[in-house]
């Protein structure tokens, strides 16, 4: 675990946002850093130029058994931007030790989980069975589209029989959890114009029609009464039937100030692993500080939905656009574009190797695995699940609530590390 730290250490120190241009230079170093770390280990690497410009570390080493299984690992070495520097307690590219955390950006999404790949390894040797291939993207907070193409290109880069996808983690700080579920994406742009110009509100107001006040009307369609997304001709009712999410867990990991609801008819986990979500994420309309008294003429908001398993992102979106349509009023004119779709997955669990994996992590935890689902996406898993299908997918991770993965004072608990390692090297030792 010493050698863990440092290692966590000198990769938070490149600032590897692929979207930044400016870090380019940082992102390429990190990935650099990667391969040397992975060619220590015995493994013959690739550092591959994706089709998005961004650097992904590709590598194999083959097992001791000539029958033997392969293995692929997957992780990512981007980060998000740090955002507000000045709000962080300490620099968030300088790994720091506090309250029994290590703080800094990607320290837990997703270098942590990179560093766990490399400890498990590390601990095992080169006596491991089965065959190991690593899959470290350089892009997979900008959407992951240069390993997607690689991937579609040259699937035999990615061959494997268990695929260990090492971007999720825990419903709480030590409870091994397996995420079986993730909800798809796609990012809409909603445009309504209503006038050639702004004009004057005391001259035309009451009568001109406002491009805003409609999108906003618009908008307030898509959540009922208890905050229920409703989207015309979708089902929003469904069910998880895994691990529950506390609701009073919920409160404090969403930092919900107090006095709040939390929205919707069903509990927390149906909400967030089970059903579809809107959530407006931009709007481009005046600020309040420099605001004239005029009628805006246009106005645009960008839309994040997600999309639960069992249901297609594309007829999802096509739905959230006639909605849009048939309620956004006035006759104003809409434009509806998507962007960044991306289709949910649903692991099959039945496998050999997941009943191994269960096991690994059931003794480096000491407890019970649990199964979980995630709001969020990994567009990658419906890649590898299409090119080889006969690979079970697993996610697994050192990421927990406390974590605050993509937020300011983002943190790793090193015990996450430490048994997501053992459980890993466990499984390497025992799948072969």
């Amino acid at each position: 675990m010493g050698r863990a730290r440092d290692d966590l250490a000198a990769l938070v120190a490149h600032p590897s946002v692929h979207l930044d241009v400016a870090r380019r230079d940082d992102s390429r170093a990190s990935a650099m850093w990667v391969a040397a770390a992975f060619t220590e280990l015995g493994f013959e690497i690739d550092v591959i130029e994706t089709s998005d410009g961004s650097p992904a570390v590709m590598g194999f080493r083959p097992g001791s058994e000539p029958d033997a299984r392969t293995v692929l690992l997957y992780s990512h070495h981007d980060v998000q931007p740090a955002g507000q520097v000045d709000r962080w307690t300490s620099p968030p590219f300088e790994l720091t030790d506090r309250d029994g955390r290590w703080y800094g950006r990607g320290a837990a999404d997703c270098k942590g989980n990179l560093i766990a790949h490399l400890t498990a390894l590390r601990a095992v040797g080169e006596t491991t069975g089965a065959a190991v291939r690593v899959v470290i993207e350089g892009s997979e907070e900008a959407g992951g589209e240069g390993l997607d193409d690689l991937a579609r290109n040259r699937p035999e880069l990615f061959d494997a029989d268990m695929i260990i996808i090492a971007d999720t983690g825990n419903v709480a700080v030590g409870t091994p959890t397996l995420t079986t579920s993730l909800r798809g994406v796609v990012n809409a742009t909603v445009t309504v114009r209503a006038l050639g110009s702004a004009v004057h509100s005391g001259q035309f107001g009451g009568a001109a029609p406002d491009a805003l006040a409609a999108l906003v009307a618009g908008l307030a369609s898509l959540r009922d009464a208890q905050g229920n997304t409703t989207i015309d001709g979708v089902t929003t009712d469904q069910r998880w039937d895994g691990a529950a999410y506390d609701p009073d867990v919920f409160r404090t990991d969403s930092t919900a100030l107090p006095g709040t609801d939390l929205l919707g008819s069903g509990a927390p986990a149906d909400m967030v692993w089970a059903r579809p979500a809107v959530t407006v994420i931009g709007l481009d309309a005046p600020a309040t500080a420099d605001c004239a008294a005029a009628i805006v003429p246009e106005a645009k908001a960008v839309l994040n939905l997600r999309v639960p398993p069992g249901l297609d992102p594309h007829a999802t979106f096509e739905a959230l656009t006639a909605h849009l349509r048939g309620h956004i009023p006035w006759g104003v004119e809409v434009e509806i574009a998507a962007d960044a779709v991306g289709a949910p997955f649903s692991a099959d669990t039945d496998g050999p190797g997941y009943r191994a994996l269960t096991d690994a992590l059931s003794t480096a935890y000491d407890a019970d695995v649990v199964r979980s689902g995630q709001g969020g996406s990994i567009p990658l898993c419906t890649v590898l699940s299409d090119i080889v299908p006969r690979a079970e997918i697993a996610l697994i991770g050192v990421e927990e609530p406390q974590c605050r993965i993509h937020a300011v004072d983002e943190s790793v608990d090193p015990e996450e590390i430490r048994r997501t390692a053992l459980a890993e090297a466990i499984f390497l030792s025992t799948f072969s």
